[in-house]
């Protein structure tokens, strides 16, 4: 593990540590009110670089998580009744505010997530464009009047708030996975109870903080973290009060918040799994190839759901971009989020870590070459050394299961046909990378990819402007662009009877 920190820059940072940790409320947020959970439990919440813990949080226990959806309840008819410009303005409010406090949420994100304070910083400035995104679009959510074909009835379609909402975020982009939810339910006049994963839910408690400063009223965002998901999560999911579920984690969970919502019959969104294959032509630009899997693969250390899982390289130049890529790899600087020149930061804890080993040790018993990496760090927190790795069989687990962490798996392919087969070669279906300099190759390949987004010699493809999702066990919904507005209305039609004055 190579870190290197100067001696001012150190000061720094360790201010902005005690700060960010000292302001950041550590309780439920209900009702408007910061408030201790009902039996007094709390969640440790652990810096991933050391394995220590960073401050106790409060844990909801079910009567917390029945309050907060109380809370949501009691606010849904005055909210959905504000006027739709108060309600974006409040949004762009929130997007102001957050970029201006963008080193401190960065920070935060950083001590209980594990990456490196450059990336934390982009994720505040990503995540703050979908307040400024759904702040324009508050105003937008529209209808239409139309003549019934046979001229004797008005149709009027309006389109209306789905009502309470239940938000449940993973731990990997603490900040950004919640302001895409948050953002379209603020504009269409939702409230909501979001409950933060139990190992990163600092940001999101700071997040509450801010949406009250800038003048969300009280119920409207309800804050539960908890360490008993389950038993709090199941009584609101059943709830005939509670109108729609939005999930943001993994396919099993996934599956199993869908099975319980099916009794009432949620509106449902779902970003679950990904298996992201990165197919290389033989007529890509290498450096823009390399440089795009750099970023597809160890932005936020690999732990995305958008991560590049397979890297699928004509065999004509597997062997180049193989020999860059590990160059690009064995540069990258492993530690502390929190030190300078840092690009490589720990995983979010030991089960991740023994994954990533697991995965790579199963890939190097079938056969695969360790061009680079291939192990864990040493020393205190969840490390996990960059790695490249050559001629990996199709029946290796790491083609098959989400890596989450810094390690690439390259096979070969023959001609077009087989890349888009390999690729194809999955249940899920969130994201695929395309390097190829050929337009027609470019259409066809891509209409051919089973995936809900496709990103074409780039190596990022998430845009708040942008519809997010996947298809096939990668889950359903869109969020972010104009879509994004649609998973939180519903759809009425008023038809108006007109008789004839004849």
């Amino acid at each position: 593990m190579n870190s290197r920190t100067a001696p001012n820059e150190a000061a720094t940072t360790a201010r902005l540590r005690e700060t960010a940790l000292s302001q950041v409320p550590v309780g439920l947020f209900i009702n408007g009110e910061w408030r201790n959970a009902s039996d007094g439990r709390t969640i440790a919440v652990e810096d991933p670089a050391t394995g220590r813990t960073l401050t106790d949080v409060a844990s909801a226990a079910i009567g917390d998580g029945a309050a907060a959806l109380d809370a949501a309840v009691a606010a849904q008819t005055e909210w959905a009744a504000t006027p739709p410009r108060r309600r974006g303005e409040i949004l762009r409010a929130a997007f102001e505010l957050l970029t201006e406090r963008s080193d401190y949420f960065a920070m935060l994100m950083t001590l209980e997530m594990g990456k490196p304070l450059a990336q934390a910083k982009g994720e505040v400035i990503y995540g703050a464009e979908f307040f400024r995104w759904f702040s324009e679009e508050a105003v937008r959510i529209d209808g239409r009047w139309s003549t019934a074909p046979d001229g004797k009835t008005r149709l009027l379609t309006m389109r209306q708030p789905v009502g309470p909402t239940l938000m449940i975020t993973p731990w990997n982009f603490p900040l950004a996975m919640g302001t895409r939810k948050i953002g379209p339910a603020i504009a269409a006049g939702c409230t909501m109870v979001v409950k933060p994963a139990s190992q990163t839910p600092l940001t999101m408690l700071a997040l509450a903080d801010l949406l009250t400063e800038v003048g969300v009223p009280a119920g409207v965002v309800n804050v539960i973290p908890t360490g008993t998901s389950g038993q709090v999560m199941t009584p609101l999911i059943t709830d005939p009060r509670l109108r729609k579920l939005t999930f943001t984690g993994s396919t099993p969970v996934g599956k199993a918040l869908v099975k319980e919502s099916a009794d009432q019959l949620l509106r449902v969104s779902m970003e679950l799994g990904g298996n992201a294959p990165f197919l290389v032509f033989d007529d890509a630009d290498l450096d823009a190839a390399v440089d795009g899997a750099m970023l597809a693969k160890m932005r936020n250390m690999g732990e995305a759901c958008t991560a590049a899982n397979r890297f699928l390289v004509h065999e004509s130049v597997a062997d180049e971009f193989g020999r860059r890529l590990t160059a690009r790899m064995e540069a990258e600087v492993v530690g502390p989020g929190t030190h300078e020149g840092v690009t490589v930061g720990p995983l979010i804890d030991a089960k991740q870590q023994n994954k990533v080993t697991d995965l790579v040790n199963d890939a190097t018993s079938r056969g695969a070459d360790v061009l680079t990496g291939g192990q864990p760090g040493n020393g205190p927190g969840y490390f996990f050394t960059p790695t490249v790795l050559a001629n990996v069989p199709q029946e290796a687990n790491v083609f098959r299961e989400e890596i989450f962490g810094p390690v690439a798996p390259i096979t070969t392919f023959s001609d077009d046909d087989k890349a888009v087969q390999l690729a194809n070669d999955t249940e899920y279906g969130l994201v695929a990378y395309v390097f190829t300099a050929g337009l027609e190759r470019t259409i066809r390949v891509a209409e051919s990819l089973e995936f809900g987004m496709v990103g074409i010699n780039q190596g990022i493809v998430s845009n708040p402007a942008a519809p997010f999702g996947g298809v096939k066990q990668s889950g359903f919904g869109r969020e972010g662009g104009p879509e994004g507005i649609n998973e939180y209305v519903e759809t009425k039609y008023v038809g108006i009877n007109l008789p004839s004055s004849s």
